[in-house]
This record gives C-alpha cells, structure tokens and sequence, in this order.
C-alpha cells in the first residue's frame, strides 16, 4: 500500500482548448504514477490515446467495454484509444472521468498500467473502459502525453499527475 502521494503537476485547459495534455521531465523519485483525467472533446472522438516519451510504439492493451447495455472485450497491439471522452453528442459542460495508475515507471523492464474511464451523459448511454495495458519498452518514463481522439480537449479539462511512494 502507497504510504505518499505527492502532486507532481496539474493542467487545467484554458480558453480556446488544447490539443493534448503533457507531463514532462517527470521526476524519477517515486514508485509509481497515477494520473487523475477529467476531459472534454471539442469534437465527435469517443477516446483518448497516451504517449510514453513521444512514443505511440510498443503498446499492447487488453480491454472491456461496456455501453450500458452491451459489453465487449479487446485484445489490442497499438496506443490508439485507451480511454473514453465526453465530446460534443454527450450532454453540455459535462466530462469524462478517469484513472491512470502506472506501476514501476523507472524500471529497466517493460511497463504495466491500468485506465478506469467513464463518460458522464444524462441523454443516452454512457461508456466505460476498463484497459490493462503493457509499454514495451526499457526506459524510465519521463514524459506523458494524452492525445483526444476527435479534436482538442475542451476549456475546464483536468489532469493531474501524483507520485506514489512505498516508502
């Protein structure tokens, strides 16, 4: 069990929007990172991708999918849509919630993390996505990018970035 989250870093996004989320030089100190999304799409995407140090390489993800009234699993080999947004067909001012808990983030090994995210809509059906995910790499992580898949995230999105220590 974390004995310390420390907040290494938040964004909120401004007027007019951006077209990702980015955590740089992240420090090398902690034992994992969790990262806290709360997001809007300006447009029609669903989802959001993530970047390991500008990379969309070497990520495998196993994922379960639900739409209120049918579930579906996912065996995937790319860094394409590992998250859920609200968007502009979702219900006005409302925005996706989501947890992004990445284990042993310095290691020399490959890296596992999870996503838990939900979008928030009062009209229709809701979508949750619930990712086991691998980056196949042996560098540290030092730079996270979250990348919405229809167009830019929407003033008044969120993130933030916590590192945990065990000791």
């Amino acid at each position: 069990m974390a004995n310390t989250y420390k907040l290494i870093s938040s964004v909120t996004v401004g007027v007019g929007g951006t077209a990702n989320i980015e955590f740089t030089n992240i420090p090398q100190t902690y034992t994992d990172l969790q990262i806290l999304l709360s997001g809007r799409d300006t447009g029609n995407g669903d989802w959001f991708s993530i970047n390991f140090n500008n990379s969309s390489s070497n990520f495998t993800a196993r994922q379960f999918f639900t739409n209120g009234s049918a579930a579906y699993s996912y065996v995937k080999s790319d860094a394409n849509e590992q998250g859920v947004n609200n968007n502009t067909s979702t219900t006005a001012n409302t925005f996706s919630n989501t947890s992004i808990y990445i284990t042993n983030y310095t290691s020399s090994g490959n890296k596992s993390y999870s996503i838990d995210s939900i979008t928030e809509n009062n009209a229709s059906t809701a979508y949750q996505v619930l990712s086991s995910l691998l980056w196949s790499n042996s560098n540290a992580i030092s730079n996270i990018k979250i990348i919405p898949s229809g167009s830019i995230f929407a003033q008044y999105s969120t993130a933030y970035l916590y590192g945990i220590s065990n000791a």
